[in-house]
């Protein structure tokens, strides 16, 4: 999914809706209430902290997370795009299943691919203990790369996100353009060669925005970095306000990490720049594939094998596997029941919110009520930010309106209503809509663009109100598009971890929480059950990914 939407075309307005406006600005208010409150929290000073945080805590963090960028995004890009090109032109075994394969380690958040390996390689993991027993080696004779490094927290990560850079340069194989091809090689141009020189500058644009997707998950990330002993910017806000209980330090760390966030979205303003100049036409034919020597077939099955199995095979085994044992010998506690049920219900809250807000925009947009497609890029800025920068933002809006409400019914009645949002677990749900709004947004806009404007007139014609417009022709033609849209905000609310852990009530747990809090404390086999659940979800939107990406014969 692109974070920058496109612009819509200017359609006739049926008519303006004063309701349809006034929800409208109130969901792009929403949006934009906690960043407002970051900056006015950043700005009220941290006291003696922020020479503290500047000269100790924000260079070290700031030069770990531009490490921890730079490397994820190399690797992304050189593995996406290499088993990209692979899978699109060329012809090896096993080329039909790594088509949709290679987008299966999505399905694992990246702070379960850390949970697991930091697991699996231990000197008495399993992983060690096999190669010791099968080579017949003493403990001091094996040598593993460390797991809990800069470097390993790159590759565990890059496992997990190269899929976006994937499927982007994938489709952008897919539709160049075959003469193209042939003609540098009629002009002796090898297969490199057509590769480095045409193939993949044309792909540009698009590798550009999987990568720039990859890096705002890296920079998300909160738990692979801490288990694996890196200090981010994410990780620095968390334990300022959690350790050092200081609101106005945190929310200046997360200034910090908006500036770097700005700078990745303007990479992908970048290498989108061009992205429309490359129309091939309809009569266009793609690349054909070209097969490989035995010997090149047999580089390409490993070179698409080895992400599959590192990314999503190993680690989703050994889940299963650890989770076996766990259930044979204590079977499924009643926390993981209750854990599971607060999980589903706090992510259904979330896409239920998130599919009318972000219908309201749409359909305002759409009727007139809206003159710009401004209101939708501003609505869909919570992708873009960071759980816990979102997160440090939400908490003193909320906690304003907690002691607004509590001290007029204090003079009211006499009672105290307490915390009405921040204790309850509102904050968590309107965390979740925020970050998640830009998922129905763009499917229902992109819906939308596949509905021509002359039904929305015949219905008006007909005697039919705006409302009744929306209710009898729109709503049923979008509910693959609502259906679409339901299903990821759901996985990606449930696998949310870094606005969970800083907004959820007191002694409430939800699966990624719960994960957390295991490998935390080094009781691996404990979340294992629970990583699994999370996987096998994610799974879900996955697979319907892979189907809708395979490309149409004829």
């Amino acid at each position: 999914m692109s974070l920058v939407l496109p612009h819509s075309p200017r359609r006739a307005p049926i008519t303006g809706s004063r309701l349809a406006r006034v929800a409208a600005g109130a969901v792009v208010l929403v949006v934009l209430l906690p960043l407002l409150a970051l900056s006015w929290t950043a700005l009220q000073g941290s006291g003696d902290l922020w020479p503290h945080l500047i000269a100790n805590v924000i260079p070290h963090a700031l030069l770990e997370t531009t490490l921890l960028v730079l490397g994820v995004g190399a690797f992304v890009a050189i593995i996406g795009t290499g088993t990209a090109w692979l899978v699109a032109v060329c012809r090896f075994p096993g080329r039909g299943v790594f088509e949709w394969a290679l987008l299966l380690p999505l399905a694992i958040p990246t702070y379960i691919q850390a949970f697991v390996y930091v697991d699996a390689v231990h000197p008495l993991g399993p992983i060690p203990t096999l190669i010791r027993t099968s080579f017949d080696l003493r403990p001091r004779d094996l040598w593993l790369p460390e797991v809990r490094s800069l470097p390993g927290c790159i590759i565990l990560l890059g496992l997990v996100l190269y899929p976006y850079v994937y499927l982007s340069a994938r489709a952008a194989f897919l539709v160049q353009t075959a003469s193209v091809l042939d003609a540098a090689r009629t002009l002796g141009a090898g297969a490199g060669e057509a590769f480095f020189r045409i193939a993949l500058p044309l792909a540009r644009p698009a590798i550009a925005v999987g990568v720039t997707l990859a890096l705002m998950e890296t920079v998300n990330d909160i738990g692979a970095s801490e288990f694996l002993g890196v200090q981010t910017l994410t990780l620095s806000i968390y334990s300022t306000w959690l350790n050092r209980s200081s609101l106005p330090g945190a929310a200046q760390i997360a200034l910090c990490m908006l500036a770097l966030m700005f700078a990745l979205v303007m990479l992908e303003r970048w290498g989108r720049r061009h992205q429309r100049t490359g129309n091939i036409g309809d009569r266009a034919r793609p690349p054909a594939r070209r097969s490989l020597s035995a010997g090149a077939g047999a580089l390409a099955f490993l070179a698409c094998l080895l992400p599959v199995l590192l990314g999503f095979v190993l680690p989703a085994g050994h889940l299963a596997l650890a989770a076996w044992k766990r259930m044979a010998f204590h079977g499924v506690s009643q926390t993981i029941l209750t854990e599971t049920a607060n999980t589903a219900l706090f992510a259904a809250l979330g896409t239920v919110l998130a599919l009318l807000l972000g219908f309201a925009v749409v359909v305002a947009l759409r009727t007139g009520a809206l003159r710009s497609a401004l209101a939708l890029r501003l609505a869909s800025l919570g992708y873009a930010v960071p759980g816990t920068v979102l997160a440090v933002g939400l908490l003193v809006p909320l906690a304003g309106f907690d002691n607004l409400v509590s001290n007029l019914s204090q003079q009211l009645t006499g009672v105290s209503t307490g915390l009405l949002l921040s204790g309850s677990g509102a904050a968590l749900i309107i965390a979740y809509v925020i970050r998640f709004l830009a998922i129905p947004i763009g499917g229902l806009e992109a819906g939308y663009g596949k509905v021509g404007t002359t039904l929305d007139m015949a219905a008006r014609s007909l005697g039919e109100k705006p409302g009744g417009v929306v209710r009898l022709v729109h709503l049923p033609m979008l509910r693959p598009a609502l259906g679409g849209a339901a299903l990821l905000v759901f996985v990606d609310c449930m696998k949310e971890l870094p606005a969970t852990l800083m907004l959820r009530p007191l002694n409430f747990e939800t699966l990624a929480s719960h994960v957390y809090a295991e490998a935390a404390r080094g009781t691996y086999e404990d979340g294992a059950l629970a990583a699994l659940l999370i996987v096998l979800v994610g799974l879900v939107p996955v697979i319907l990914l892979a189907r809708l990406s395979r490309p149409r014969q004829g």
